[in-house]
């Protein structure tokens, strides 16, 4: 038999199997956790039912109120849905920001009053948030946001020393104790993200935050003789938040492997 022959009747071997590659890996998508740390400005009104009653003619004037600067820290976990949309749930503390303000009364017929006032506020505040992603340029992904939850407030003792005109020889000393209070709370979000990483970004951000109101608790002189509640508010509490972030992304599963070849029978 010849060696052409040969060949021709030995059986044609199948080609190899294909290869099947993996699935491509995204570079977004997955689990992160976060870390935040920033600079509050808090800002309220402060109310006394009292002014509502201020006798016809009495002029009303506020000065210097307002709150020290304040720091925050805070944690959460989120999710990146994919390339611009993410959502995560934060919680964060609040460090104490004193409350100072005067206030200057005159009167129709009696001396002008003028009320100093000394307080302050803490709070612990969470947060669902969703973001959107506007785009990328080199490393920097510019981002808006919004975000609704809850805010604790923890008012501490608030003051007020009543001076009248020197040489009346009259004065009076109020003190309110703290009080804690929990409200609705929303923010909106604004910054820029510079990703170091795959699995590490770094975030500047604007936000702002709406609290809602706080008050005082039981009211007395400063001999100890209560007065009963005290009717001081801080109404309408926002405050216009810097914040340095960091993100983590979290380990994705593993790949799948690629599926066996076929089974190939001879003969």
């Amino acid at each position: 038999m010849s060696t052409a022959a040969f060949a021709a009747d030995m059986p044609i071997m199948p080609p190899p199997p294909m290869a099947y590659a993996p699935p491509p890996v995204q570079d977004f998508g997955g689990w992160y956790l976060r870390g935040d740390i920033g600079m509050t400005n808090t800002q309220a009104k402060l109310h006394v039912n009292g002014y509502d009653t201020l006798p016809a003619g009495t002029a009303f004037n506020q000065y210097g109120h307002g709150f020290d600067g304040g720091v925050l820290y805070g944690i959460g976990v989120g999710y990146q849905f994919n390339s611009w949309f993410r959502a995560d749930i934060t919680g964060e503390y609040r460090s104490k920001v004193s409350f100072n303000g005067t206030d200057f009364f005159t009167f129709p017929g009696p001396s002008p009053l003028a009320d100093a006032y000394h307080g302050g506020i803490q709070s612990w505040v969470g947060l669902v948030n969703v973001y959107a992603d506007l785009g990328t340029w080199g490393c920097l992904t510019p981002f808006i946001g919004a975000g609704v939850g809850a805010a604790v407030l923890k008012t501490s003792a608030f003051s007020d020393v009543a001076t009248f005109p020197s040489g009346s020889g009259l004065t009076s000393s109020f003190i309110a104790d703290g009080a804690t209070k929990t409200n609705f709370a929303w923010a909106l979000h604004a910054g820029v993200a510079y990703k170091v990483t795959n699995n590490f970004t770094v975030e500047l951000a604007y936000r702002y935050l709406d609290m809602g109101t706080a008050g005082q608790g039981q009211g007395h002189f400063f001999d100890g003789t209560p007065t009963g509640p005290s009717s001081f508010q801080y109404r309408d509490i926002t405050s216009q938040d810097v914040k340095l972030g960091v993100r983590f992304n979290l380990p994705c599963c593993d790949v799948p492997p690629p599926p066996p070849p076929p089974l190939i029978r001879k003969g």
